[in-house]
């Protein structure tokens, strides 16, 4: 079935999204400032530029037919995100990958799915649908497993008090409001993301092949995240003196260093060129790691039927759970008590099994659908529907597809045999 197709490239997506955040533990010696700079200018202007250069036909006829309207707002939505994104990052340093994943990434899913639904006024249809009532209570139990993880997160904190680590970073009230501010505005960027539905019309009308037509919305949606995030972390760096960062690593001690007398006679140890040039990459890799989520996500999203509108809950249960291999990997609930892991274990638990309920309720309406003869959405490449297509996250009448036959394009050419048969199926 092309649900499951579509979970699991939901899962490939989450392990890219569960894992983008690691690389800043290979820059030590660079401010915080200096890593993240890089690592959005990758993520949020190269990724979706390249992408969707590579992957549409007619990029630029594309953009160019964008309505003022939708673009405003969608870029509107990603410059808000652009918060969450910094408090997302942040958190991770404050409460590490689990607790930070497991919380925000359970409001996200929530906010995410919800909103989009209450904004074009489908949401009770949706839930009344075959399966709709499962996914309701799968969204109960997902909230119901955030307070379990920030109790679990509370209890670590205690612990660590009392063996007096106070050389701790781990400060879970802070790491709480940063949490919740990052679930909520990683959930506009999914609001974003349904905003930027008559654009990826546009792109399927120009010879987008399933999959891809969500691509050139998040030039749009990234660019404003983008803006946020360098305005406010070039203040930074400007106020902390750190722009020299970019092309010096300064201190530690390295058999490779150099030597530098400033003007003010100071003598500033800098290290090699090969050093700085991996914090770079430590730095790209994040940031391509962190678009890459996106590019399994759409793949993902365009073969989840007629439950397209759950496509956003699905991929936060991915990175629920791969984060939180990733925080066992870097042992960051090493030492804490047995009480204190099995509630951990246990919202984690609730957390995955709610969103797994979402992918059993999707398969029950996908059933009822079929056996009630009404056609699952369509991903033919060789067929042109009378009205505009969709393929956008949390869009419950979403559809992707292909118009008249469009130039050639090397992608497209690569990929049309794989939609061909996943759409037989």
């Amino acid at each position: 079935m092309t649900i499951l197709l579509g979970i699991g490239l939901h899962a490939l997506g989450g392990i890219a999204a569960a894992t983008c955040y690691i690389s800043q533990k290979g820059t030590t010696k660079w401010s915080w400032q200096t890593y993240w700079i890089v690592f959005c200018l990758v993520a949020w202007f190269v990724m979706p530029l390249g992408v969707s250069a590579l992957t549409v036909p007619d990029l630029v006829s594309v953009l160019r037919e964008a309505p003022v309207g939708v673009v405003v707002k969608v870029f509107f939505y990603g410059a808000l995100y652009g918060f969450g994104g910094m408090a997302f990052a942040l958190a991770i340093r404050r409460i590490g990958f689990s607790m930070t994943y497991g919380m925000a990434i359970g409001i996200s899913a929530v906010f995410g799915t919800v909103v989009p639904q209450v904004l074009d006024g489908t949401l009770i249809a949706n839930f009344q649908k075959p399966g709709g009532m499962v996914v309701l209570v799968a969204f109960i139990l997902s909230m119901v497993g955030v307070a379990v993880c920030g109790r679990a997160g509370f209890l670590k904190e205690r612990e660590l008090a009392a063996k007096a680590e106070g050389n701790s970073s781990f400060d879970m009230r802070k790491g709480l409001w940063l949490v919740v501010l990052a679930g909520v505005l990683s959930g506009i960027f999914g609001v974003g993301a349904a905003a930027g539905t008559p654009i990826d019309d546009i792109a399927s009308q120009h010879g987008a092949v399933a999959g891809f037509a969500g691509y050139p919305k998040y030039i749009f949606l990234t660019g404003g995240t983008l803006l946020t995030n360098l305005v406010w972390w070039g203040i930074v760096c400007v106020r902390r003196g750190t722009l020299r960062e970019f092309i010096e690593v300064p201190g530690g001690a390295d058999p490779q260093a150099l030597e530098e007398r400033g003007a003010d006679g100071e003598v500033r140890t800098l290290f090699s060129a090969g050093r700085l040039a991996f914090y770079y990459l430590m730095a790209v890799i994040g940031g391509m790691l962190w678009f890459i989520q996106f590019i399994f996500y759409e793949l993902g999203h365009a073969d989840m039927g007629n439950f397209k509108f759950i496509s956003w809950g699905i991929h936060m249960a991915m990175l629920v759970f791969f984060s939180f291999g990733v925080g066992l990997v870097f042992r960051e609930w090493q030492g804490c008590k047995r009480g204190t892991i099995s509630v951990l274990l246990g919202g984690l638990s609730l957390l995955v099994f709610s969103f797994g309920l979402i992918t059993y309720g999707s398969l029950v309406g996908e059933r009822e659908a079929a056996k009630s003869g009404q056609a699952p959405a369509s991903k033919s490449p060789n067929k042109s529907p009378k009205s505009p297509p969709t393929s956008t996250p949390n869009s419950p009448n979403s559809n992707s597809y292909i118009s008249s036959p469009p130039r050639p394009h090397f992608l497209r050419c690569a990929m049309a045999p794989l939609q061909e048969k996943a759409g037989a199926q």
